[in-house]
């Protein structure tokens, strides 16, 4: 108890005690600056002294793709919610419902139809937010609706991936979808439709081992950690210390494993140029006015 509790009315004890919300202020995992959450949020979720790349949500990662914002959000089929029934410290639906409600998203990918630099193009989401981006039979429904989708649209399809790997409470039918998606990337391949691939931190396990890395051309945010496992197994299993850097977007693309790493802000003008390029389509208007 304090001065305020004994002496002040409850009234104006609320107005003295003001709410503040929790992420004011934001710091930065790498440099320890602290960031007003609102001049993050500004920058995509990019702390503007380090350049440290923070995890964006689905939603508003897509808003800052696509054209003015606008997207449609096609929806994606159901599948089994809990086919194993699986439980560990709580039950695997109880955990469906808590990260459905944290993220306002039905799974781990989130599905788009919009227009980039005014070419249609499909896109998925996969958000680290929802179990940790891992890829289950909800997931692989939507990642192979949307390939499905880019087919008849006749669109680019583009894949933003986050990833801890197969869903582990649903087991090997987690581990089947890293087939199915292979297979929905080789019906993309015959209908000779760009597959665009952008890692973000992290994207490892069993995503890696699939579809990740099955793109025509593989994009990167800096400093994104890409792998199967994990450096500290790698470690253990080999008994050799990892050479500096070692699974970061930067030192993958020095040795050839992906194509470039682009900053946040530039992707949506080099994703546009890529699909422009891939699928042999006029430059924008505006575009070919400075090149006159």
């Amino acid at each position: 108890m304090n001065w305020i509790d004994n002496v002040v009315p409850p009234k104006i004890r609320s107005f003295l005690r003001r709410e503040t919300p929790e992420n004011l202020w934001v710091k930065c995992p790498e440099s320890g600056q602290l960031v007003f959450h609102k001049d993050l949020e500004a920058n995509l979720m990019v702390v503007p002294g380090s350049g440290y790349h923070m995890a964006l949500p689905a939603r508003a990662r897509l808003a800052a793709l696509l054209d003015e914002g606008q997207y449609e959000e096609p929806s994606a089929p159901e599948a089994a919610a809990d086919p194993l029934k699986f439980r560990d410290i709580k039950r695997y639906a109880d955990r469906l419902k808590e990260n459905r409600l944290k993220t306002g998203a039905a799974d781990a990918v989130t599905l788009a139809n919009g227009r980039l630099e005014g070419q249609e193009v499909t896109v998925a989401v996969q958000d680290f937010a929802f179990q940790g981006g891992s890829l289950g039979m909800a997931a692989g429904e939507a990642i192979i609706a949307g390939m499905t989708a880019a087919v008849e649209r006749r669109t680019p399809f583009i894949i933003f991936t986050a990833s801890g790997g197969a869903r582990m409470q649903e087991g090997m039918f987690a581990l089947m979808q890293m087939p199915r998606t292979i297979v929905a990337v080789q019906r993309l391949r015959a209908a000779r439709l760009p597959y665009l691939v952008v890692l973000t931190n992290p994207t490892t396990g069993g995503v890696t081992a699939s579809y990740a890395m099955l793109g025509d051309v593989h994009l990167a945010e800096p400093g994104a950690v890409i792998g199967f496992a994990g450096a500290r197994v790698i470690e253990q299993t080999i008994r050799e210390r990892l050479p500096e850097g070692f699974q970061r977007a930067e030192y993958l693309r020095d040795h050839g494993m992906i194509d470039m790493v682009v900053k946040r802000n530039d992707l949506r003008r080099e994703l546009a140029r890529l699909c422009r390029l891939l699928t042999r389509a006029p430059a924008p208007v505006r575009e070919a006015a400075k090149a006159a």
